[in-house]
């Protein structure tokens, strides 16, 4: 029989969603990790046979999940669980060590958190509940289950005065055949067609066309549930909202009938091009109807999905049902622009055709005069900026054209759209999520190359700042910012390709983040800084959640460096060539060198400075050195040169930010950069640090990929440095 102090150790489903948190931020796969227990991997001598030891269990939640501080007693009681699942397993593998625990039953449930279905995550929470093993959920085992659900809803600040009694009906519906225990059949049918305990359990809904897309919310101002029509009470979390509709009901109101979410494809060919509108409950309080102009009172009102045109439920049918997507309508790719298709239809060659998860062979069939707008968001970006921007955009424009970056990358959401002949690309997030796409769009056959604009999201953001949308969001309406990306002006960037060849075969050191240069590369003095922040954050995340905060740290970390100038004498460490003409560096004192391909660095910094219009060169050059003739050079980011600077120490770089200095060194401007390092220094590709010994640098041009600069006159409620 289990213990009171063995259920001291169980999981509870506080732990449970704390583990999905850290497993929802990290980066690297449970495959990845696990490579690291293979021949050659710095955990191998933690492994015996098929299993591992606690201190490898340890060492590989900090490698997986990206953190240093992972609580002690929760992979304490992780591991106890992992031991306790040994135990019941009859067959030992001969190689097992007492205290040990099986390395592929480790790897199967965190790939089952990682990437697993509600079915299969739900067997796993079941399995969790079953202290005894025999397969069912006695009344013991429940009551423990509603009160650790409690415990989780406190946890995810849900208002939990009327909860418990909810959740009792709750399981108490869920048996089926009224035995008063829970199979594990009817633990996982129940639980995949009851909302609150799959929100509860942090599990995602599947997302079926109609079905709505669950989100706890803090309502800050009176609302009332659209099943149950009475008031949400509490002071947090006090019901349920969809991502795309906005429906609210209470947590106890979500299993009841009600009405479906909005549509995002058609079923039927008649259907295409039947613009209609798609009338949904919604809070149209204080608006009047288009219909007979008076106020709409509360719970009394509909709004169209696409058009946001309000009227009294009695009035709908009085009015047109022609929808003509309102304000966005250039930009919506509505419903009937979209067809579930026979698999075995012949396919247009200006259509597209994607496989949903929801099993619909879907084609997308263009709506005239428009540019569909195909929506990138990287959710963790800008802290918890991604999400609300994620949630924004599934709200203004059909969820079908707005895709998670953490959910398959860009390519599904490129796929969808590949053969469309106009449309647009809003990538909303860092200067790293930029390139992800722009590498992406290379690779993906699609008809044409999108332009691509930019929500900046998060710190730093130079190219976003370079083409006018600003160094940050700060909140804006987001259908301001879809008017000025279609008013935005088209142009080209130049792209890098940057090789780098080890001295020594044997000393790679880190590997190099990325071969593509958009925005800069560079070496020394900042590379150093960049590459202390980036192993800080890389022990420590929590402590970098904040664009505030991590503008501190790095003011911390130039202070330090400022103080060890641990890049002086840069010159002796390396040449730099361009098209065969060697670059002088004797005459200069030297930290850090960067290769620039934009007006912009460290957030906001013009290292190369302005040129005077009535001094520039009119000829394009391979190569210029000569230093009156650089005086006269200008920076373009598609006229296929490369502008090179060095920079003497972090008080020059402090005064370029500042504006107390114009310029950093013009050292060359050229379309074909070498560079030759004899020491391990820092460098640093568009943000992105690493350590590299002894090597060779060939930069070469690429191509240019399509840009949509933004209005100079603001930055789209963006803060601009």
């Amino acid at each position: 029989m289990t213990t009171e102090s063995d259920l001291e150790n169980e999981i509870s489903p506080v732990d449970f969603i704390q583990l999905q948190e850290y497993i929802e931020y990290s980066r690297i796969k449970v495959k990845d990790a696990m490579k690291e227990f293979h021949a050659g991997g710095k955990l191998v001598h933690h492994r015996f046979g098929d299993h591992i030891d606690a201190t490898g269990f340890s060492l590989f939640l900090k490698t997986y999940l990206e953190v240093e501080d992972f609580p002690a007693d929760l992979c304490q009681r992780l591991y106890w669980y992992f031991q306790r699942s040994e135990q019941c397993c009859p067959d030992q593998s001969p190689h097992t060590r007492d205290g040990c625990v099986s390395l592929k039953a480790v790897s199967c449930y965190f790939s089952i958190l990682e990437d697993g279905n509600p079915r299969d995550k739900l067997e796993y929470t079941f399995k969790l509940y079953d202290k005894d093993d025999n397969g069912h959920l006695d009344s013991k085992e429940v009551d423990e289950i509603v009160t650790q659900m409690m415990q989780a809803a406190e946890y995810l600040g849900w208002d939990v005065s009327e909860l418990k009694p909810v959740l009792r009906d709750t399981l108490k519906a869920i048996d089926i055949d009224s035995s008063g225990t829970l199979s594990q059949q009817e633990w996982i049918q129940g639980g995949l067609n009851n909302i609150p305990l799959l929100v509860l359990l942090g599990l995602k809904v599947a997302e079926k066309d109609g079905q709505h897309v669950w989100r706890l919310k803090d309502f800050n101002r009176p609302t009332y549930c659209f099943v149950c029509q009475s008031m949400m009470l509490g002071l947090r979390k006090q019901g349920l909202s969809c991502n795309f509709c906005k429906y609210t009901v209470h947590s106890s109101c979500a299993n009841k009938n009600h009405t479906p979410c909005v549509r995002t494809f058609v079923r039927s060919k008649t259907e295409i091009g039947c613009s209609v509108h798609d009338w949904i409950s919604a809070d149209c309080e204080s608006n009047k109807c288009e219909i007979c102009h008076k106020k709409i009172k509360m719970l009394k009102g509909k709004s169209c999905a696409w058009c946001h045109r309000m009227r009294h439920s009695d009035c709908v049918p009085l009015g047109s049902s022609h929808c003509d997507c309102g304000l966005l309508q250039h930009h919506i790719l509505p419903p009937w622009a979209i067809c579930a298709m026979d698999s075995g239809s012949s396919l247009g060659e200006n259509y597209l055709a994607n496989i949903n998860s929801d099993g619909h062979f879907l084609q997308i069939f263009p709506v005239n005069d428009t540019t569909p707008l195909l929506v990138f968001v990287n959710p963790k970006s800008g802290g918890k900026q991604g999400k609300r921007v994620l949630r924004k955009f599934q709200h203004l424009l059909n969820p079908r054209q707005v895709f998670s970056l953490d959910s398959g990358g860009p390519n599904p959401g490129l796929q969808f759209f590949q053969n469309l002949l106009k449309c647009r690309v809003l990538v909303c997030g860092g200067d790293g999520t930029v390139g992800w796409i722009l590498d992406a769009i290379d690779k993906a056959d699609m008809a044409i190359r999108p332009p691509v604009a930019i929500l900046p999201l998060g710190t730093g953001n130079d190219l976003a700042r370079c083409l006018h949308w600003g160094g940050g969001y700060e909140g804006t309406d987001l259908t301001e910012i879809i008017k000025q990306i279609e008013e935005g002006i088209l142009v080209e960037m130049d792209r890098w390709s940057l090789q780098v060849i080890p001295a020594d075969s044997a000393d790679e050191g880190d590997p190099v983040p990325n071969d593509i240069i958009n925005n800069y590369f560079s070496l020394g003095v900042d590379a150093s800084i960049a590459h202390q922040f980036h192993i800080m954050r890389e022990k420590n995340p929590q402590k970098f959640n904040s664009r505030t905060r991590n503008k501190l740290w790095y003011f911390q970390l130039a202070t330090h460096e400022t103080i060890s100038a641990s890049c002086r004498n840069l010159k002796e460490c390396l040449t730099i060539e361009c098209c065969g003409v060697p670059v002088e560096l004797s005459r200069l004192s030297l930290e850090g060198i960067a290769v620039l391909n934009i007006p912009s660095m460290h957030g906001g910094s013009n290292l190369w400075g302005e040129t005077k219009s009535a001094g520039k060169l009119n000829n394009w050059q391979e190569v210029t050195v000569d230093p009156d003739a650089l005086e006269m050079c200008s920076q373009g980011m598609n006229d296929k040169l490369l502008e090179v600077v060095g920079l003497e120490s972090v008080v020059e770089m402090g005064q370029i930010y500042t504006g107390l200095k114009s310029k950093a060194h013009r050292l060359v401007q050229a379309a074909h950069i070498t560079i030759r390092t004899y020491k391990t220094l820092p460098m640093q590709i568009d943000g992105e640090p690493w350590m590299q010994p002894p090597c060779t640098i060939h930069i070469t041009h690429k191509n240019q990929a399509k840009m949509l600069m933004g209005p100079p006159a603001k930055s789209l409620g963006c803060f601009p440095k």
